[in-house]
């Protein structure tokens, strides 16, 4: 089991992990636009690694499940293609009553850094994860599109793009 307090990194990456992931975006810790580089998703990677240590027999399923219900306030039924709705999406970044930052980003970026965590950290990420990840990913992608001011845009959705790939083949 890695430690928590290694964060991410290749020398303590499972070695398929490396090997699928030679991209050096995805082991920077101080990138932003990584996985793991936002407080979001170093977070998400210690909770993750604490959880499997508290639960080592669970699959990583019920720890999806958990930061949809918790992060998310939401049922993981609920988590579902209609919220990649972009009319949806629209109106939720534009109500000023609704916290995209929380329910989209927030969500969204925890996700993807426990389903890549289970990749860095087992060599793998289960195939009954993958709907979830990918639906962050795609959903990512379209709340960034949102944001036409955002100087990172472009390279965000490269980068969520190369992610989707990299899932495919985890």
């Amino acid at each position: 089991m890695i430690e928590a307090i290694c964060g991410i990194n290749k020398v303590c990456a499972h070695e398929r992990a490396i090997e699928l992931i030679p991209e050096d975006f995805f082991w920077n810790p101080l990138d932003e636009l990584a996985p793991f580089g936002s407080d979001e998703g170093d977070i998400a990677l210690l909770e993750f690694r604490v959880w499997k240590r508290e639960y080592p027999m669970s699959p990583v399923y019920e720890c999806l499940t958990w930061i949809i219900e918790s992060v998310g306030q939401m049922k993981v039924t609920e988590y579902n293609d209609s919220i990649l709705d972009r009319g949806l999406l629209r109106a939720q970044v534009e109500d000023v009553q609704f916290d995209d930052q929380q329910f989209i980003y927030t969500l969204d970026t925890t996700l993807i850094a426990t389903g890549f965590g289970q990749l860095v950290d087992e060599g793998v990420i289960d195939e009954v994860n993958k709907p979830i990840i990918q639906r962050a990913l795609e959903r990512q992608q379209i709340w960034a599109e949102q944001f036409e001011f955002w100087d990172y845009k472009d390279e965000y959705i490269s980068r969520l793009n190369t992610l989707k790939r990299l899932l495919k083949i985890a």
